[in-house]
């Protein structure tokens, strides 16, 4: 926990703590919290969060995906604790963590954490423009760099959704046939909800998470209704309210088991409403993942299910592609940095996904306060930063260039050839678009002095070349910085080639931030694999200062180009390269 200077510890000011013993009344037949239970006291935690940094009420717009990792039982005490990550013009993020604490034994647990948008709205139903909110810990600073970079992964998740339920791999899947398969309308469910003014909030608005649990309880129906059996919500995907409901709604909640595989089913959930002759309103759809355990906690394989026609073919196969981008988002954003494979396949279904966690993974690395400084030449600095045997490095200076001319400059690696003695050559693979580059790099091999060696001596060795996703970010916000990150991938395409060693990068890239509007702080960081390491390891070693010499030549390209506006490959149309994605995008099934 942070202190302020004289003293007093630090707590953000719209943190918001509520805490719950599970009575019998909370509890299913299994004596363990209602996840629905759940759902309700997380969002109103979370609003009341949300409505401390707004000064007036708030509404809950999504939540994105929500992984539950343990159960609650009864006489164990739930601790909510909800804060604001950063505010947006009209909306917030508001990042959720759940705990367990068991009172007889003082044990601890995190249960699940969560990330809910919320939109502000004034006393006549306009929304409110929202003031800045100034982060000012290390943690609060690194989720207030994250939050912009989430807000742009949620505004797309639709698009892949649909892009990927487009692909003909998906919409070719045959239904398999199984003699004791379950008709899938066996599991249909539909249940009505009147909602009371104890369901509202003060501006009689249906709470979010009383619709969630109210679609939690008809997704359970569904689910137990497969297999006869209790079943165990692992999941929610990401969901968005369409519109609100108010007291005197009709809430029509509707279920169904859209696809069984082998350790989990799939129940899509719609909630509509009414009041009296008037139309039906959609509230919100969610697809929630469900398994069943045996007496040691085990998975149960399922039986499969029997889609209905039509309508239910179409749920089964874009069953199938949720699942896909539900593994690639586990796979790829849920689990910690240092869990992440160094290569991870690439096409477009993970490609937002993957691009998240390039730029997220740059930003946690950026933010770090514990760099130590190695060396430093004529104001260009060399740090260092040790952690669980992960040597990382930053090279920082200030340039006399605009910080947008720095950022389209240095985010052009076709370029980079012309001042980094490290990069022999640079080709560009993919634009994927305007912000996301494939690159093969190829690096010149080292000596056991750590230098270069020159083309002739590369002959007798391999040299290394790497397989690399950039991604591009100009600043969300004023005092953001510009951020260029890079990882390795991989691509079916570009297999490893004889006489290459095939290199991995873990987390590298730049941070630009306009100090003036002609000075730019350019540092760029590295988090050395060991096929990096030996590029720089004389320098943290004090044995050569080549670093100095690179930023150098980088800061005479900066000049050399600093008024000349010529197209860079970037510039080329996105068509063309999307067609070529298409092409490299393997089948997912």
């Amino acid at each position: 926990m942070s202190r302020h200077q004289n003293g007093e510890e630090y707590r953000n000011p719209t943190e918001v703590k509520k805490s719950q013993i599970v009575m019998p009344c909370h509890a299913n037949h299994r004596q363990e919290l209602s996840v629905g239970e759940l759902l309700k006291w997380m969002d109103s935690t979370a609003c009341l969060s949300a409505e401390r940094h707004a000064g007036c009420p708030c509404v809950t717009a999504s939540v994105d995906d929500i992984h539950f990792e343990h159960t609650i039982g009864v006489g164990q005490v739930v601790n909510i604790k909800a804060k604001v990550n950063r505010a947006f013009n009209t909306s917030m993020e508001v990042g959720i963590v759940v705990s367990c604490e068991d009172l007889f034994s003082d044990s601890h647990w995190r249960v699940c954490q969560a990330v809910a948008t919320f939109v502000s709205q004034s006393t006549t139903g306009g929304k409110v423009q929202l003031h800045p909110l100034v982060p000012c810990t290390q943690a609060e600073q690194v989720e207030h760099s994250l939050a912009a970079e989430r807000r742009r992964m949620r505004l797309v998740h639709a698009d892949i959704v649909k892009d990927l339920l487009t692909n003909r791999a998906f919409q070719q899947v045959e239904v398999q046939e199984a003699e004791k398969a379950v008709p899938a309308e066996r599991t249909r469910v539909e249940s009505v909800e009147l909602v009371l003014p104890t369901h509202a909030n003060h501006q009689v608005n249906t709470f979010g998470g009383q619709i969630m649990a109210w679609m939690e309880n008809v997704a359970t129906i569904a689910a137990s209704r497969l297999c006869n059996a209790h079943p165990t919500l692992q999941s929610i995907d990401m969901f968005h309210f369409r519109g609100p409901s108010h007291v005197g709604d009709r809430l029509v909640l509707k279920a169904i088991v859209n696809n069984a595989f082998k350790n989990s089913m799939e129940v899509g959930v719609c909630a509509e409403a009414y009041q009296g002759e008037g139309p039906l309103r959609h509230i919100n759809s969610a697809f929630m993942t469900f398994e069943i355990r045996d007496r040691e906690g085990k998975p149960c394989t399922l039986p499969r299910i029997r889609p209905e026609p039509l309508e239910g073919r179409r749920r089964y196969q874009e069953a199938i592609a949720r699942n896909k981008i539900r593994l690639d988002r586990k796979y790829i954003i849920s689990c910690k940095q240092t869990e992440v494979p160094l290569s991870v396949p690439w096409d477009l279904s993970n490609q937002v996904y993957l691009s998240y966690n390039n730029v997220s993974a740059l930003k946690m690395l950026a933010a770090r306060n514990n760099w130590l400084l190695n060396s430093e030449k004529n104001k260009v600095s060399l740090y260092t930063l040790e952690q669980k045997q992960v040597l990382s490095f930053k090279v920082e200076t200030e340039v006399d260039i605009p910080a947008e001319r720095a950022f389209m400059l240095l985010s052009d690696f076709s370029k980079r050839v012309e001042w980094d003695s490290n990069y022999k050559r640079c080709e560009l693979i993919l634009r994927v678009d305007d912000d996301d580059f494939l690159y093969r790099v190829v690096t010149p091999s080292i000596g056991q002095d750590g230098a270069s060696n020159s083309p002739s001596a590369d002959q007798g060795g391999k040299v290394q070349d790497f397989i690399l996703l950039a991604s591009r970010r100009p600043p969300c916000d004023s005092g953001d910085p510009y951020v260029i990150a890079l990882r390795s991938v991989t691509l079916p395409t570009h297999p490893p080639t004889e006489g290459y060693n095939r290199g991995e990068v873990l987390c590298a890239g730049f941070s630009i931030l306009e100090v003036s509007k002609n000075i730019s702080k350019i540092s760029y960081f590295n988090q050395a694999s060991p096929e990096v390491l030996p590029y720089i390891s004389t320098d943290i070693a004090g044995l050569s200062s080549s670093f100095y010499g690179i930023f150098c030549a980088c800061n005479t390209f900066l000049q050399e180009n600093r008024d000349d506006h010529a197209s860079t490959p970037q510039s080329q149309p996105p068509s063309s390269t999307l067609k070529s994605a298409q092409l490299l995008t393997p089948n997912p099934l």
